[in-house]
């Protein structure tokens, strides 16, 4: 949530700044705003674009930070866009994250006759900082700090000095890079690959300061730290449109490749084994063990949904699946040999990142999954899997599910064949696996019939989703994305669940989503249709390539190619993916900035 940006160099900082904020616009897109040493502060209220327009192009700065807002605190408008300043001015500050005891800061600090111009908790902060000032920076980013309680991560200047950003991190995500031309601080490692692909990742209780010449770390107790550079696996290219209309569209063909990374040198074939090196150090308590809890929140939370599916079937083991913004704070009975799978694909997750430790005060193995190579949660958990889906621009997650479906059904073979499952049915499963992008291109040559059923479903206002044992949770999936980008009321539910409540809200204006393949649970889905069609509800069926039955049954069916039972929660997905796209371009929305929203969500 909400983006940093900031540069300290030798070039001009003006068109930096504002390339810097356009990769972090996915992370909020309330307002933004820069502040430039020597040139003053620019905000506006909306996207990027208003911001450049509000900035002189006769900016003579060589540093500024930069900042791209999500409204937590105080509405989208100019006057809540960070930066914000100290009381007389020449403190400047950028944050993420939320002070949790602002108010009691505020008071404290309105007493001292201190003015506030804006909603925000952030205001409070450099308010502070200021307060604490004394010619030095550093050490008044620090004392204030002392007093906040909270998530931050944030980046200051003093109008005096164009030389140094100061730079903190608690629970938000702050990274650091530099080229021959200067330092950088960002809050999504994605921003910094046009400029460098060796990094920083700030530890939380950690500070930095950053001029042109060198980057300098300071640990929890401000003792400086030698630093650990690791270096980026992403290309610049996977955050560009590369002449697709939106984000959106291109991660959602970008599907096949992403399968192809998420399973290369994973599969042993012959042997109907699975290989993850990140395992490899705790493979004997996963053999070991009796349970696992997942947890997850949004799509990582489905695709962990699907994961407990999947594992129970073939891994031969007991699974919980857990919000972890409940985990948190409710009573968890835990067993001795249980392990928690933390899923996120930003790794930066903030409920997950607390149930994550949550899990390890109780003395539990943390595993990972993630698609950020040293976020935090990556560094939290003792061992992991990555997914490898590359950076992801739109919010509604696509092709990050798409690999953590993949990677939950390598980790279901994994432990299967640790366990009960025969080689025999291993090897079908991953060959399956094995041909799946070729499949998904398929898919997304075939497009046609899709378009034209979201022109007809885009008049709805509301939808049900249904489907049954692995694709129960996919009708999950599809609800939420046709939710986020269309703005369509849709929920989802097992399919033998309408009767138990849900089929009271069915009519002729109430369309039903089934996903209908033919598998194991074929003819319940069937019985489950012809409920819904005895109310007039209009059903729109995903069935297998070829099932005469359902075309006869349903209004309208979207064809997909047939696969092991295990792969074909995967195909489906990208289906109603590429359903909720078209829906919501449909209906004239940005489907990759949906309204409320932001990619990555690391406050509460």
């Amino acid at each position: 949530m909400c983006g940093i940006f900031g540069y300290v160099g030798n070039k001009n900082s003006r068109q930096i700044l504002i390339d810097g904020l356009r990769t972090l616009e996915y992370r909020g897109y309330d307002s933004a705003g820069i502040f430039v040493p020597g040139d003053g502060v620019f905000k506006a209220a909306g996207p990027i674009d208003n911001l450049e327009l509000a900035i002189p192009t006769s900016l003579l700065g060589n540093s500024g930070i930069a900042h791209t807002r999500w409204a937590t605190h105080g509405e989208p408008t100019e006057v809540n866009a960070h930066p914000h300043s100290d009381e007389g001015g020449n403190i400047w500050l950028v944050h993420n994250g939320i002070i949790e005891n602002y108010q009691e800061i505020k008071d404290s600090l309105e007493k001292m006759g201190i003015k506030f111009k804006s909603q925000t908790d952030s205001e409070v902060l450099a308010k502070l900082v200021g307060v604490k000032y004394q010619g030095d920076l550093q050490k008044a980013v620090k004392e204030a700090l002392k007093e906040v309680e909270g998530a931050y991560g944030l980046a200051a200047m003093h109008s005096n000095n164009s030389d140094e950003i100061i730079v903190a991190r608690m629970g938000s995500p702050i990274v650091l890079g530099s080229n021959e031309f200067g330092s950088f601080v960002s809050s999504d490692p994605s921003a910094l690959l046009i400029h460098t692909k060796e990094v920083v990742y700030l530890n939380d209780g950690e500070m930095a300061v950053l001029t042109k010449a060198k980057k300098a770390v300071f640990n929890s107790v401000g003792n400086l730290r030698e630093f650990q550079v690791e270096r980026l696996e992403m290309d610049a290219e996977a955050v560009k449109k590369s002449g697709y209309e939106h984000f959106m569209l291109k991660e959602i063909y970008d599907a096949p490749e992403v399968i192809r990374d998420a399973i290369r040198g994973r599969i042993i074939a012959k042997e109907g084994r699975v290989k993850l090196g990140g395992l490899e150090s705790v493979r004997d308590k996963l053999a070991k063990t009796s349970r696992i809890t997942i947890v997850g929140c949004g799509s990582a939370y489905l695709a962990g949904y699907t994961g407990k599916y999947l594992i129970e079937k073939y891994g031969g083991l007991a699974v919980d699946i857990e919000l972890a913004s409940e985990y948190r704070y409710k009573t968890n009975h835990h067993l001795s040999d249980e392990i928690v799978l933390a899923v996120s694909q930003s790794g930066e997750t903030a409920d997950t990142l607390a149930a994550i430790k949550k899990a390890k005060e109780s003395s539990l193995l943390a595993l990972g999954l993630v698609n950020v190579v040293g976020s935090t949660i990556s560094r939290e958990t003792e061992a992991g899997v990555y997914n490898h889906a590359g950076p992801e621009v739109a919010v509604a997650s696509t092709k990050a599910f798409i690999s953590e479906l993949v990677v939950m059904l390598l980790l279901a073979v994994f432990l299967g064949r640790e366990r009960h499952l025969s080689k025999v049915e291993a090897r079908k499963i991953l060959e399956s696996l094995s041909s799946l992008p070729e499949v998904i291109e398929g898919v997304l040559k075939n497009t046609s019939k899709i378009k034209i059923v979201a022109k007809k479903y885009a008049k709805y206002e509301n939808a049900i989703f249904i489907g049954r044992n692995l694709n129960a949770p996919i009708a999950h999936e599809g609800a939420l994305k046709l939710k986020e980008v269309s703005y369509i009321h849709a929920e989802a539910y097992p399919g033998g669940e309408l009767k138990h409540g849900p089929l009271a809200l069915l009519d002729e204006n109430f369309p039903v989503v089934a996903l209908v393949p033919q598998d194991s649970v074929y003819e319940k889905m069937v019985s489950n249709i012809e409920e819904v069609k005895a109310r007039k509800a209009p059903v729109l069926a995903v069935v297998t390539a070829g099932d005469s039955r359902m075309a006869g049954l349903a209004d309208d069916i979207i064809e997909v190619p047939g696969v092991h039972e295990s792969v074909q929660p995967i195909v489906l997905a990208v289906s109603l993916h590429l359903l909720a796209y078209y829906i919501g371009v449909e209906r004239g929305l940005n489907v990759d900035r949906p309204r409320n929203l932001a990619k990555s969500v690391t406050v509460e």
